[in-house]
């Protein structure tokens, strides 16, 4: 009987989890979604830390941050990724992706393009050569 409250509570902060992940793009406040969990803000947050290690706003964050990452390896501008993970600034946009990546969205960019030309020029480059050796594609 005790460990039904505890499913329960747990499937409705995953519910939260999946509704950032399917939402991240939307303009959604913790407000938002705490409601979606049928929490307050405070008890929401604090679930949502243990469970996840992230306050929701750093995971709506991380979840934006992983998007932007994917369109920009698809070559989409900075500024059209920007506002297509949910950011209303291109300079928040930047400032968030430079401490969470290390990197500029234009330098991540420019790296990515550099490693697809790299891996279209000389794919086996970047096989390690013992893996290639022990399936017999290079002789010793």
């Amino acid at each position: 009987m005790e460990q039904y409250p505890k499913v329960y509570l747990y499937r409705r902060i995953v519910q939260a989890k999946l509704f950032i992940d399917k939402n991240y793009a939307e303009r959604i406040d913790l407000s938002y979604i705490s409601d979606e969990a049928c929490f307050s803000k405070f008890h929401f947050t604090r679930l949502f830390k243990t469970i996840y290690a992230k306050t929701p706003h750093q995971y709506l964050t991380w979840v934006r941050i992983e998007k932007a990452q994917q369109l920009l390896r698809e070559d989409k501008s900075v500024s059209e990724t920007c506002f297509l993970v949910g950011f209303d600034s291109l300079t928040s946009f930047s400032g968030l992706f430079k401490r969470n990546v290390g990197i500029s969205p234009s330098s991540y960019q420019a790296q990515m393009q550099q490693l697809k030309l790299a891996i279209k020029k000389s794919p086996a480059s970047l096989v390690p050569s013992c893996f290639a050796l022990q399936h017999g594609w290079f002789e010793k």
